[in-house]
C-alpha cells in the first residue's frame, strides 16, 4: 500500500506537468484553444525576477505564487519529457528514503530555493520555467544522504565528490550548448536547498551498505 501511494504521487506530478505541456503544445500548433496560451501561461505562471523589484504583477498574489507555479511549466515537450524521466528516477530514491512527507518537504524546499537563487542572481527580463530546480534539489538530497552514509560506514567520499563534479560539468556543457539560455542559478539554488533540507529531514547515516 505504501509503495502504491508513493508511485501515485510521482505519477500524479508527472501527469500534471505532462498535461500542462501537452495542452500548450497542442495550442501552439493550433489544434486547440489559442496560439497565445503559452504566452499567457508564462506571463501568469512563470518566474519573473522583475516582480521581486519594481514590476507590477498581473494579479496580487503573483509575486508569491510564481515561486511554485514556474515548476509546472516547461519550455517545450522535450524539456518536460527529460525532466519527468529525471523526476521518476530521483523521486523513487527519495521516497524510499524519507517517504511521502519527506519527499514533499524536499521537493518544495528545492523549488523555493531554486526560484530564490534565480531571483537574486539572474540578470534577465525573461521568465524562468521548469521543474529542474526541484530536480536538482532531489539530486542534492540523494548525494547528501550518500555522503553521510559513506561517512558513517567509513567508506571513501570520492564518489560523492565525483558526482557533484559531473553535475557541475553537465551544467557548463548545457549552458554552452544552449548559448547561455539555461537557468543555472535555479539549478544551484535547488541543489543547495536540497542538500541542506535532506540533512534536516534525515541527518543520520544508514549503517547498512
Amino acid at each position: 500500500m505504501q509503495n502504491r501511494r508513493r508511485t501515485s504521487l510521482l505519477v500524479g506530478l508527472i501527469l500534471v506537468c505532462g498535461l500542462v505541456e501537452c495542452t500548450l503544445t497542442l495550442a501552439d500548433r493550433g489544434v486547440i484553444g489559442s496560439t497565445h496560451w503559452r504566452r499567457y501561461a508564462y506571463e501568469f505562471g512563470g518566474f519573473w525576477p522583475g516582480l521581486l523589484r519594481s514590476w507590477l504583477p498581473n494579479y496580487p498574489q503573483q509575486p508569491y505564487a510564481m515561486f511554485f507555479s514556474y515548476g509546472f511549466l516547461h519550455g517545450g515537450f522535450l524539456h518536460m519529457a527529460v525532466n519527468m524521466v529525471t523526476l521518476w528516477s530521483l523521486g523513487r530514491v527519495v521516497l524510499e528514503r524519507v517517504g511521502i512527507r519527506g519527499f514533499a518537504v524536499l521537493y518544495l524546499a528545492a523549488m523555493l530555493g531554486g526560484a530564490g537563487a534565480f531571483g537574486m542572481l539572474a540578470d534577465t527580463l525573461q521568465p524562468m520555467v521548469g521543474a529542474s530546480g526541484a530536480l536538482f534539489g532531489l539530486a542534492g538530497g540523494v548525494l547528501a544522504w550518500n555522503y553521510v552514509d559513506r561517512f558513517t560506514l567509513r567508506e571513501k567520499l570520492w564518489p560523492v565528490a565525483r558526482a557533484v563534479g559531473l553535475l557541475i560539468l553537465m551544467n557548463i556543457v548545457m549552458w554552452w550548448a544552449l548559448d547561455g539560455q539555461m537557468a543555472w542559478q535555479t539549478h544551484l539554488g535547488g541543489f543547495l536547498s536540497g542538500w541542506t533540507f535532506a540533512l534536516l529531514i534525515d541527518p543520520r547515516g544508514r549503517n547498512d551498505p
